[in-house]
């Protein structure tokens, strides 16, 4: 863009030079026409008869051409040429407008691929919370499921269905028996346990480092323990075929009652 520019720009003033030449009388009696300055606003060009140098960006708005042959220069006080160049301009301004309109069309493209993406997450997470629920007689989409889910967490817990459902259909877990054994483990059916409100600790996983020192581990995140939690699980449990309160007790705490009192939670969780 900037070649053709200043191929129009010298093609112009040749042309005004010759013209000039032929109703400016000085012009004619100089002794050359070789040796002539064109000056810019940021831009200089020196012509003679061996070279020619660019150092700067033009000026598009003004073109002066100045004598500096001495004997011109002292023939000619000052001759100044004006050239519009508002065709150039018009260009620059076009081709701004080209560039953005490709800049939205980017965007737009980058968009309707997003809103594709979570289109198809949220048809492949539907049909998995279908999947999941229809064992128990249901067929909920993932929303549903949320909201079923929400109905039964409280406290700390409030409001993180989305969480539970998101891991159980990612997973293949049972999210009513997630949410139950989180429910007997932190009592978030009505107010959730020091454990989970200071280190985010939803399962009553143990290991490192330590909530307040102790033996049961400590999450720097809610998201994180429920990942976590979710996670074990899937590998300590589901892995091995142990997927129901029963199966899963002996394993999971030493009291006899345990799977009894997940399996009521269950059941209060598919009623709602």
């Amino acid at each position: 863009m900037k070649t053709n520019q200043s191929i129009k720009a010298n093609l112009a003033i040749i042309i005004l030079v010759i013209v000039s030449a032929f109703w400016h009388p000085t012009i004619t009696r100089a002794e050359s026409l070789k040796s002539l300055k064109l000056s810019f606003m940021n831009q200089t060009l020196i012509k003679d008869s061996k070279e020619e140098t660019v150092k700067a960006p033009l000026n598009l708005d003004k073109l002066e051409i100045e004598p500096i042959n001495e004997q011109l220069h002292a023939n000619v006080s000052s001759l100044k040429i004006e050239i519009d160049i508002d065709e150039l301009r018009q260009i620059n301004i076009a081709r701004k407008k080209a560039l953005e309109l490709e800049r939205k069309r980017k965007e737009e493209a980058r968009r309707k691929a997003e809103e594709e993406r979570k289109a198809k997450e949220k048809a492949q997470a539907d049909a998995k919370a279908k999947e999941l629920t229809a064992s128990k007689g249901e067929s909920l989409s993932y929303d549903e499921l949320v909201a079923k889910l929400n109905r039964s967490l409280n406290s700390t817990l409030a409001g993180k269905g989305d969480s539970f459902a998101k891991y159980a259909t990612e997973l293949g877990i049972d999210p009513y028996l997630a949410v139950a054994i989180v429910l007997h483990e932190t009592g978030c059916k009505w107010n959730c346990s020091t454990l989970l409100k200071q280190c985010n600790n939803v399962g009553g996983m143990k290991g490192t480092p330590g909530c307040n020192g102790g033996s049961y581990k400590a999450f720097s995140s809610l998201d994180e323990g429920i990942k976590a939690f979710m996670n074990n699980l899937y590998k300590n449990y589901y892995a091995y075929g142990l997927t129901t309160p029963e199966t899963i007790g002996p394993k999971y705490a030493a009291s006899n009652t345990w799977a009894s009192q997940v399996r009521a939670y269950m059941s209060e969780i598919e009623a709602k």
